[in-house]
């Protein structure tokens, strides 16, 4: 009779062992820029995939910096950037595999009404740069390595000047933070055009340097190696990756709006 107990016992666990995790939803990860998150754009994209692979993407929000290390140590499943040298690097590396095109915005700059520094209306980053420089006005960088980051030490390289003093802030936030800081000191800043439409109608800032080829902001998904991290879910990863290069997932990108402004441009079939 116990033994019979005993094996009746191990079935019923097995049992409620086998039920509890037949429905269990798989974990993506993913690290990625906070400029895709904070303007809710994943949220918008990602839940087909998710209804669809049974599948629950986790979004480490970090500059692109931050999301290529994570990369690198095998500890998310796939990365969505924006820096193209540093991805093209990475991959080289050997650290990520099937980069793949996304979309693209731009960043612009933004500054007070007063523009002391005079770069109103300049369609020349490296210009408006030099000028702020030479000037001194408040400028807030978000100084943590991220593809904005990165982005505008390439344009102070350009321009010919390196930017420090007590009027070179850096938040070492993300870009609302970053925003934030810069529309309450009332600073220059440089942002993506995303984050801008997404935050326009709560800053006093206004836009005062855009249109220059310079400014142009693409996203790329990248899987992690699964030669070099078995452990990551690359079969997910690519699923992921097909999902958001899609036709259907493009549309959704390029639909995506606040304001009655389009944030992304898709651009997988470029």
């Amino acid at each position: 009779m116990k033994q019979l107990k005993f094996y009746l016992l191990i079935i019923f666990l097995l049992t409620a062992f086998l039920n509890n995790n037949a429905g269990a939803e798989e974990i993506l990860r993913i690290a990625t820029t906070t400029s895709t998150y904070e303007t809710g754009l994943l949220d918008y994209i990602f839940p087909p995939f998710e209804k669809k692979y049974d599948t629950k993407i986790h979004i480490i929000s970090v500059g692109t910096g931050k999301a290529i290390k994570l990369g690198e140590n095998g500890d998310v499943d796939v990365i969505l950037v924006h820096a193209r040298e540093a991805e093209d690097k990475f991959v080289n590396d050997g650290f990520g595999v099937n980069r793949r095109d996304v979309m693209y915005n731009d960043f612009i700059i933004l500054g007070p009404q007063s523009d002391a520094a005079g770069v109103s209306g300049l369609k020349d980053a490296k210009e408006a740069l030099k000028r702020i420089y030479y000037t001194r006005p408040t400028f807030i960088s978000r100084g943590d390595d991220s593809g904005t980051h990165k982005k505008e030490k390439h344009l102070w390289e350009k321009a010919g000047v390196t930017p420090k003093g007590n009027w070179y802030l850096e938040t070492g936030q993300g870009m609302n933070a970053t925003l934030r800081v810069a529309d309450e000191k009332s600073a220059y800043v440089m942002i993506d055009r995303a984050t801008y439409l997404s935050n326009k109608n709560n800053i006093t800032l206004k836009k005062l340097v855009e249109a220059d080829k310079d400014l142009f902001n693409p996203y790329g998904i990248i899987a992690i190696n699964p030669y070099k991290y078995p452990h990551v879910k690359h079969k997910l990863s690519m699923a992921l990756i097909g999902w958001i290069t899609s036709p259907q997932c493009q549309k959704m990108i390029e639909n995506y709006k606040k304001g009655g402004h389009q944030l992304y441009y898709a651009n997988a079939d470029k």
